[in-house]
């Protein structure tokens, strides 16, 4: 859990700070009961942040999820996004997230919004609290606004990982699964089937998403890798997405 996390009540508080250091300085701390009535600033906020967090905020950055670097420097909130369709994977995101104390824990609202074309479309959304200590993230995610893999994504790629990036944007294709990698580059996705055949032994390839999409590629884990895949990420599967990887 992060220093700023809190469970049920308890809560970690800095007690002295240096308002004049937007790097968040800290004199020192100590543990508080949890005030609701007190709004921390995103520089007041700090890590170490736990390998489960940094699983799920890698594992949805790799699908839909996008890093937002606020401004005046104050730090760096994740919003995770979903269509209404998946809400209840959303709400099961947002229940994993705010249980430890990153995010508001009311439940996210559904809400309209045009689409291409004068579409309308339901979407469910939240953010993370703003944390000075998210803005390593946001570095190696970004590059002139667009998102990238970052080089180590292996040390982040976790089975939670791996699982939370199939729920946010796998899909089953006959005997095998998909993931759609349209926005990264080729070397990003060799990048990524790399990893998943370092960390877990998977066996994917790299196909063209179209004929007409000649930069877009997207990442197929082979019918022979499936049962392995299913071992690995099943425990962290909601039932309601385990149709992807059937």
């Amino acid at each position: 859990m992060s220093l700023w996390g809190y469970e049920k009540s308890l809560k970690y508080s800095i007690i002295k700070l240096n308002k004049s250091e937007k790097n968040g300085f800290i004199d020192f701390i100590i543990p508080l009961f949890y005030n609701s009535k007190y709004k921390y600033k995103g520089w007041q906020r700090i890590g170490p942040h736990n390998n489960d967090i940094l699983s799920i905020i890698f594992g949805s950055l790799l699908g839909d999820a996008h890093a937002e670097k606020r401004k005046g420097g104050v730090g760096t909130r994740i919003t995770f996004y979903q269509e209404d369709s998946h809400v209840k994977y959303l709400y099961w995101l947002h229940a994993l997230v705010s249980d430890r104390g990153y995010c508001n824990s009311s439940t996210p609202l559904i809400k309209s919004r045009l689409g291409k074309g004068g579409k309308i479309r339901k979407v469910v959304r939240f953010n993370t609290w703003t944390y000075t200590s998210f803005n390593w993230i946001h570095d190696i995610w970004y590059d002139n606004k667009k998102k990238r893999v970052p080089l180590c994504i292996k040390n982040y790629l976790s089975p939670l990982a791996l699982a939370i990036w199939i729920m946010d944007d796998g899909a089953k294709v006959s005997n095998s699964l998909k993931l759609s990698t349209n926005s990264f580059t080729y070397s990003e996705c060799l990048l990524l089937v790399n990893t998943l055949n370092d960390n877990f032994n998977l066996k994917c390839t790299i196909q063209l998403a179209g004929a007409k999409d000649k930069d877009q590629f997207i990442i197929y884990v082979l019918k022979e890798s499936m049962p392995l895949l299913r071992e690995i990420v099943n425990p962290y599967i909601i039932p309601e997405m385990k149709y992807k990887i059937i």
